[in-house]
């Protein structure tokens, strides 16, 4: 989960909130960075930071993968995108394509279910 509290990665605008997170360099952009970034870096994956709720980054972390993330690994217990489980496994592509993976809905009733028999 992203923190929708963030402050702006850019060190003078550090006290000013951000309105949303470049998935490829990993940094909070607030509104006076946010044209420039997009300028400069135009294949970027910006997410809006909704400040009235909580957003999880749903576009995959790997590098090239600018996918938005759909799967769940069992195996490795990670989420993953369609590049990730990809038959083909070229350039970074296909890394869980021998493992077991769900749909991300099907694994959260899962671990839902699991959570409530703990708790009893």
């Amino acid at each position: 989960m992203v923190d929708t509290n963030k402050k702006c990665s850019f060190k003078e605008h550090k006290n000013i909130d951000a309105i949303s997170y470049c998935q490829d360099c990993k940094i909070y952009i607030c509104n006076k960075c946010s044209n420039y970034h997009q300028g400069l870096f135009e294949n970027h994956h910006l997410n809006n930071l909704d400040n009235n709720k909580d957003i999880f980054i749903e576009i995959c972390e790997e590098k090239n993968h600018p996918n938005k993330l759909e799967f769940y690994c069992k195996n490795h217990n990670k989420l993953c995108c369609v590049a990730c489980i990809s038959k083909i496994e070229t350039k970074g592509y296909g890394q869980h394509k021998d493992c077991d993976i769900c749909i991300i809905e099907d694994i959260k009733e899962e671990k839902k279910n699991k959570l409530k028999e703990n708790i009893q």
